[in-house]
């Protein structure tokens, strides 16, 4: 497919194989692990993002002159799980009215909830969010797909894709931001007084309840350590969710793959591993993904998926802590509320005018959400 307006040829592939790791990482740079070829690579090679669950590769790049300028990582989707931006009250009301939502075509990386660019460019490229917006609304128009989706995209991306228009959503995540801590206990001290007691409280009684902790990286993880995170895995899956979108072979090859930005922090007893925390480590963040334990410990999920995760920021001199979706619970633990942004377009007008009038009404309640979180800020008014 060619667009015509800015001179870019568009082209679609089944799976990122076909996309050369250099040309994909030159366009997604080396900030976010999440968009890098290799994480990517891994979710398909490993059966966890296939056609068979719902979630069909149909990657994009935009190349002029023979070299790839732009890539995203898109997907053919049946359903809506696993996309952490929901969007089935739209697809019920839809095909109740004799519509057919699905496909649609998802921009977006699979079962991660991880804000960062989905329009990926090279370094010099002319190519602008508008043409990109106007490519692919003409893309889903001829594939007859219902919509396009952008997920958890930067704010620019946001703003550019709305002068295309598509449609914006606002969410919250909650984000933890170094403001140049020597310690943990210098960022306590930012702290209201309250709140440094409940957390040094926290933390002594999962320290006291006999576990050790070990943090890994990269070749440091073992088969043994997998073996005992995808079990914590898929006990959390079920008690929370029903059914685990990773395979255990995905586990398998992220250390290889990406090396010492995957970070495993575990929790043993006796020996024996009862708790695990994964983690992957961009340039400036520790992005919280994936836990699961087994048995009952105090405060266990709070001392390896937040308080450790801001140990090793600290130590490491990153710039944020993001832990993943929802979890109102983290602001009183110095996870303060950030905006998350997703853009929307919908090829029957209908449905395009129904799902505008619903965003318009639900930022409402974002907005005046976050205010009201932002109130039970932990920090002390004079350290921040």
């Amino acid at each position: 497919m060619s667009d015509k307006k800015s001179g870019y040829v568009l082209r679609q592939y089944s799976q990122i194989a076909d996309i050369p790791a250099l040309d994909w990482d030159a366009c997604a740079g080396g900030a976010n692990p999440f968009v890098s070829h290799a994480f990517l690579s891994a979710l398909e090679a490993s059966g966890s993002a296939r056609p068979e669950n719902g979630w069909i590769p149909q990657h994009i790049s935009f190349s002029a002159n023979g070299l790839i300028e732009a890539v995203m990582p898109a997907y053919g989707k049946l359903h809506s799980y696993g996309e952490y931006v929901f969007d089935q009250g739209w697809a019920e009301a839809f095909e109740n009215a004799g519509g057919t939502y699905y496909p649609k075509l998802q921009i977006c990386v699979p079962f991660s909830p991880v804000t960062g660019a989905r329009l990926l460019r090279r370094s010099g490229s002319t190519l602008s969010t508008l043409d990109i917006g106007n490519a692919l609304k003409a893309l889903v128009a001829e594939k007859n797909m219902s919509s396009a989706h952008v997920t958890f995209c930067e704010e620019t991306e946001w703003q550019g894709l709305a002068h295309a228009g598509w449609l914006q959503r606002m969410g919250v995540q909650f984000h933890w931001r170094n403001q140049g801590y020597k310690n943990f206990d210098d960022f306590l001290g930012a702290l209201s007084a309250s709140h440094r007691k409940s957390i040094r409280r926290e933390r002594r009684d999962a320290n006291a309840a006999g576990l050790t902790f070990e943090t890994l990286r990269g070749d440091d993880i073992k088969t043994e350590h997998w073996d005992a995170f995808y079990h914590f895995y898929q006990n959390t899956v079920d008690r929370k969710w029903g059914s685990a979108y990773l395979t255990r072979d995905f586990f398998t090859q992220l250390s290889p793959r990406l090396g010492d930005k995957v970070i495993l922090m575990m929790a043993f007893y006796d020996n024996t591993p009862v708790a695990g925390a994964m983690n992957l480590l961009g340039d400036n963040t520790l992005y919280g993904r994936n836990w699961g334990c087994i048995g009952q410990w105090p405060f266990l999920h709070f001392e390896l998926c937040y308080y450790r995760a801001i140990d090793f920021a600290i130590e490491n001199g990153l710039e944020r802590v993001e832990a993943g979706a929802q979890g109102e619970h983290k602001v009183q633990r110095g996870y303060l509320p950030q905006a998350t942004y997703s853009a929307h377009f919908f090829t029957h007008q209908g449905l395009s005018d129904a799902v505008r009038n619903f965003l318009a009404e639900e930022r409402k309640g974002v907005e005046a959400n976050r205010e009201i979180l932002a109130d039970y800020s932990p920090f002390r008014k004079s350290a921040t």
